[in-house]
């Protein structure tokens, strides 16, 4: 019986592919115990294999997500763009007032100015009166007292001065009359002769018109009197034929949403002020739709672009909105309102569709239109509920407006499916950590039974052998 446990013994050490010695590391088996590590890895070989497959979907939705995020932004600025153009205060309503003599006058419109063509003689401009004293020695030489001047702008009296022991000097008189009002300017200038007072209004033409009264004296009794410089005159112009007078050199609303700049006189030749569509800004305007449009339609083409493998490569290639948002752009440029001529088409304003959908802009073209016929590419782009503008508005809004674009709830779809995956991904990693840990737990046991097992067997032995 010894002899034949003995061997069954033995036998765990060959028959078990367990070894019973401690000869090498590498070996599983008695003595050597297991590695627990693989055999836990191994165990949970499933979980994180579907872990890894959530992961690798949530990159995916990652993909489209930066993808559809690029195409929204993209969509949105052409919205921006397409609003430009639909706005009847804004660039597309833009005047500009161009002058045969930008010397003698120049003008600014708005764009409640009409359009045509005006006739400006400019006389005489709008001149600012100003006085100034005889010289005296210096800014601070004692005058006189119990001198008065006064200073009138446009016939009303707004400051007087009389000289005292406080106020006797020319730079003291100047800050009384300062002190006192803002319709002139008071200040002490010097020359080679001495320093004079000088009195400038704040305001042009007649309504600034200044006239001082009364002197001063110096204290030997000369008197300083004042002299004026220049008088103030209203600028004297017409305007297609109508005669006009203007306190000030810029002459407001005489022309309905335009301000002239008058500069000088214009002599024997009227100048003529044409006052026309800003067709540089509308150009500017279009041009940048275009880029806008050109930008959109590539990013959504780079969805379906074929690879070398002859399927599509782009992250949204499956995706259904976004093929109804190339769909809906290829379908938006096309739009043609009613009529038998002018401007109903994009084609007409000298943009033409490529190959790949983008729009080529003929800069000649849109020129001549702009020029030829203006209301006609206002009305094709403008008119009420038929316009190009409105209609692509109306289509970008169905795709990325803020509560109801397609492209809006798709990108909400995508995040709402990313929040599940992480969620789903957080739980299954908080299982494996328990599992991970519970068979952690169980092969770290088996590892040191195993490697107790050479000292049983050595103990099992040694009592066997002593049976008789």
């Amino acid at each position: 019986m010894a002899s034949s446990v003995s061997s069954l013994v033995s036998g765990l050490g060959t028959n078990t592919g367990l070894s019973t010695g401690t000869s090498s590391s590498n070996t599983t088996g008695l003595g050597q115990g297991i590695d627990v590590n693989s055999f836990v890895q191994l165990a949970l070989a499933g979980q994180q294999a579907n872990i890894t497959n959530l992961q690798n979907e949530q990159t995916g939705i990652n993909s489209q997500s930066s993808a559809l995020a690029q195409i929204t932004s993209a969509l949105s600025a052409l919205q921006t763009s397409a609003v430009a153009l639909n706005d009847p205060l804004g660039v597309l309503a833009g005047q500009t007032a161009t002058s045969s003599n930008t010397a003698a006058v120049t003008a600014t419109a708005t764009s409640g100015a009409i359009p045509g063509a005006h006739s400006i003689a400019i006389t005489s401009l709008a001149t600012t009166s100003s006085y100034y004293s005889d010289a005296v020695a210096a800014s601070n030489t004692v005058l006189a007292t119990g001198d008065t001047i006064t200073v009138s702008a446009g016939g009303m009296q707004v400051a007087s001065v009389t000289t005292s022991s406080a106020v006797n000097t020319l730079s003291q008189i100047a800050a009384a009359i300062n002190n006192q009002t803002t319709a002139v300017q008071a200040s002490v200038i010097q020359d080679a002769n001495g320093s004079r007072l000088a009195l400038v209004s704040t305001a042009s033409g007649a309504p600034g018109n200044l006239t001082v009264t009364g002197s001063l004296h110096r204290t030997d009794t000369t008197a300083v009197n004042f002299t004026q410089a220049v008088p103030g005159n209203n600028a004297v112009l017409s305007v297609d034929g109508v005669p006009i007078s203007s306190a000030t050199n810029v002459v407001n609303n005489v022309i309905s949403g335009v301000s002239l700049i008058l500069g000088g006189p214009t002599g024997n030749t009227p100048a003529t002020l044409v006052v026309a569509p800003d067709t540089s800004t509308i150009t500017g305007a279009i041009n940048n739709f275009v880029s806008a449009y050109n930008t959109a339609i590539d990013a959504l083409n780079a969805q379906f672009q074929v690879g070398a493998n002859g399927t599509a490569s782009g992250a949204l290639e499956a995706d259904s909105s976004v093929r109804d948002a190339q769909q809906s752009l290829l379908s938006a440029i096309t739009y043609s309102t009613a009529g038998t001529g002018g401007q109903v088409n994009l084609t007409t304003l000298g943009i033409s569709t490529n190959n790949d959908g983008t729009l080529s802009v003929n800069s000649a073209n849109l020129a001549s239109a702009l020029s030829s016929n203006f209301a006609g590419v206002q009305s094709f782009l403008q008119a009420s509920s038929t316009g190009f503008a409105g209609n692509l508005n109306t289509v970008l809004n169905n795709l990325v407006g803020p509560a109801n674009g397609e492209l809006t709830l798709d990108a909400s779809g995508l995040t709402q499916s990313h929040a599940g995956l992480t969620q789903q991904i957080s739980d299954l990693q908080a299982a494996l950590a328990v599992n991970q840990q519970n068979l952690t737990n169980i092969y770290a046991q088996v590892n040191t039974t195993l490697q107790e097992l050479p000292l049983l067997q050595q103990q099992l032995s040694q009592q066997l052998s002593s049976i008789p």
